[in-house]
């Protein structure tokens, strides 16, 4: 009974070695997906040597911490290179390993999201009016600045009538004829 059991739910010895040289190669070839979180390369690392150990290999610490270190992408080779010469590998855990680098996932996103708030801070520039000799120069200053203050108040107005204008058509076209009651025919008694 163990037996059919043991086959029924693991496979034969050749499901088993195929299964296995499956892993295997998805381990080697294991790789960051663009946009996929430091948690996210955890629990499919971790997926895939737990059901490898389940089949019988066995995994040195260096060996998984040398290939999670490669199965990132350029963004992280700052910080790979890094933890690869100031750590042992052979006593690091791969724990410890995503530990600092979710920490450093953290710090960046941290630092992207800094820097895009300061890029789309909208900022006001103000025209500087500078003195020359008399009155007339402070005169002339005055009407440029009207005159650049006109035309953008114009430009707004025009925009806005504009959209205005493409709301409020569609209502402006139908005749008072066509708001009548008596027009509409009634689902349920069929008036």
């Amino acid at each position: 009974m163990w037996d059919i059991l043991e086959v029924t739910h693991e496979g034969a010895t050749d499901v088993k070695r195929a299964r296995k040289h499956a892993l295997i190669q998805e381990y080697e070839m294991f790789m960051v997906l663009k946009g996929e979180t430091i948690g996210h390369v955890r629990k499919r690392f971790t997926h895939i040597v737990n059901h490898l150990i389940n089949l019988g290999k066995i995994f040195e610490r260096d060996e998984l911490n040398i290939n999670i270190l490669k199965c990132l992408d350029r963004s992280w080779q700052p910080k790979v290179t890094s933890i690869s010469e100031s750590k042992d590998l052979t006593t690091f855990t791969t724990i410890s390993l995503f530990g600092k680098l979710r920490e450093h996932e953290l710090e960046m996103n941290r630092l992207n999201d800094q820097e895009y708030e300061e890029k789309h801070v909208r900022s006001i520039a103000l025209k500087v009016v500078g003195h020359r000799d008399g009155q007339e120069s402070s005169e002339d200053n005055d009407g440029e600045t009207l005159n650049l203050l006109n035309k953008k108040f114009s430009k707004f107005l025009k925009k806005n009538s504009k959209d205005k204008n493409q709301s409020s058509n569609r209502y402006n076209n139908m005749k008072l004829n066509d708001f009548n009651s008596n027009n509409y025919t009634y689902f349920g008694c069929g008036k």
